[in-house]
């Protein structure tokens, strides 16, 4: 089974591209365009991380390379996320992938019970 390769979130202020960077403080991941912050999570929330860089992706504010350059994600998670959001929306990186669950709860419906 893959493993999750986390994001490396340095301490100082890091460039993703020329006009956007992110920094890490007191537990906390800052993006900033410019000076202007414009998004912010904890550095343990791995949803809103796909989010906010899958958002940057999608509107063109960045390339994948650059996201992967920066965070030291995997090239598969990244194309992955873009993806689920280009698709579904900014939900999808809220939402339980269907690939994650047991095949079990992957069943569409249960069988009938046969009539005696």
């Amino acid at each position: 089974m893959p493993q999750l390769v986390l994001p490396i979130f340095p301490q100082e202020a890091t460039h993703i591209t020329a006009e956007l960077s992110f920094e890490k403080r007191d537990g906390w991941v800052t993006y900033f365009h410019g000076m202007l912050p414009v998004f912010r999570h904890s550095e343990d929330d791995i949803q809103s991380f796909r989010m906010i860089t899958s958002q940057l992706c999608v509107t063109g504010s960045a390339k994948q390379v650059e996201i992967i350059k920066a965070f030291g994600a995997s090239p598969c998670s990244v194309k992955r996320a873009v993806k689920l959001y280009r698709e579904k929306g900014p939900a999808s990186c809220f939402c339980r992938d269907d690939h994650a669950a047991p095949p079990s709860s992957r069943r569409q419906s249960s069988p009938k019970p046969r009539k005696s």
